[in-house]
């Protein structure tokens, strides 16, 4: 029923609020009431990139492998697993940049009106000999190939200088 739900938002907050201790008891109360681990695990998936993101790029790393841990060896021994991935959560330095980039892309593409710009030309892709002569991927400069990180436009020309790192106004 709802206290279900109670403690995964209880678990959340707690890693949310690097509470170890808190977020120890708030899985154990989940995993010895019956939850499924796999859905603690998803929830962790889901944690590792919302809540903590570029801070620690590795805690991705570490949600799956719990997520492939539980599913592979299942309860009761899979506790552990997720007890170490939620104490390292709880531990772990925390960012919500690529979160909330993310949405302001979302809010970007809900806001506009009339068609959406289109891919660049130089951008496209062209496999055929048609694409090539209509100015599909001309002018792509390919960044493997230089020292240093090419000077190039990879936004349509209509969001040319949006920032979507930054914060908006809604």
């Amino acid at each position: 029923g709802e206290e279900h739900y109670n403690c995964i938002s209880a678990l959340h907050k707690s890693m949310r609020g690097s509470d170890e201790n808190a977020s120890l008891y708030w899985l154990a109360r989940m995993l010895e009431g019956g939850e499924d681990p796999l859905y603690v695990a998803r929830r962790l998936v889901r944690f590792a990139s919302e809540d903590i993101g570029l801070a620690d790029p590795l805690a991705l790393t570490q949600a799956v492998a719990a997520y492939q841990g539980c599913h592979f060896i299942g309860m009761p021994e899979c506790e552990v697993i997720l007890a170490q991935c939620v104490v390292y959560f709880a531990r772990a330095p925390k960012s919500i940049e690529v979160y909330k980039a993310y949405g302001n892309v979302k809010e970007c593409l809900r806001m506009h009106t009339g068609p959406l710009p289109p891919v660049p030309l130089h951008l496209r892709n062209a496999p055929t000999r048609l694409m090539k002569n209509l100015g599909y991927g001309k002018g792509y400069k390919y960044n493997p190939m230089y020292k240093e990180p090419v000077e190039q436009d990879y936004l349509p020309e209509e969001l040319k200088g949006i920032n979507f790192f930054k914060e908006r106004k809604t």
